[in-house]
């Protein structure tokens, strides 16, 4: 099992930027590949970004590219999603999860976190 906390989500405004971080606990955190999901007001969740167990290779989803990076800090057991030019269209929930290889973390995850809200204002 893996328990996994989100914060850092808010209010901002358009152009801005946030950081988010996920902190993990219950199992070594090495040994999980970490992502992020979002989902906004009507719409299916739908995946951002993902690293692998080591922080050597990640994934990001075309609509965010250049603009959101995700890291970790496998010392701290932390992930961490910085987004600059944010957007309207970035306003959602966002879910920090952890998965067995990243391939599944880009799929679906194993375990998910509550969810932190962004809203990005005009």
């Amino acid at each position: 099992q893996v328990q996994l906390v989100e914060s850092g989500g808010g209010l901002v405004q358009a152009g801005g930027s946030l950081r988010l971080s996920c902190a993990a606990s219950g199992r070594t955190f090495s040994s999980v590949a970490m992502g992020w999901f979002r989902q906004a007001p009507g719409k299916e969740r739908e995946f951002v970004a993902a690293i692998s167990m080591n922080g050597g290779s990640t994934r990001t989803a075309d609509s965010v590219k250049g603009r959101f990076t995700i890291t970790r800090d496998n010392a701290k057991n932390t992930v961490y999603l910085q987004m600059n030019s944010l957007k309207p269209e970035d306003t959602a929930v966002y879910y920090c999860g952890a998965a067995r290889s990243l391939t599944i973390m880009v799929a679906a995850g194993d375990y998910w976190g509550k969810g932190t809200l962004v809203t990005v204002s005009s």
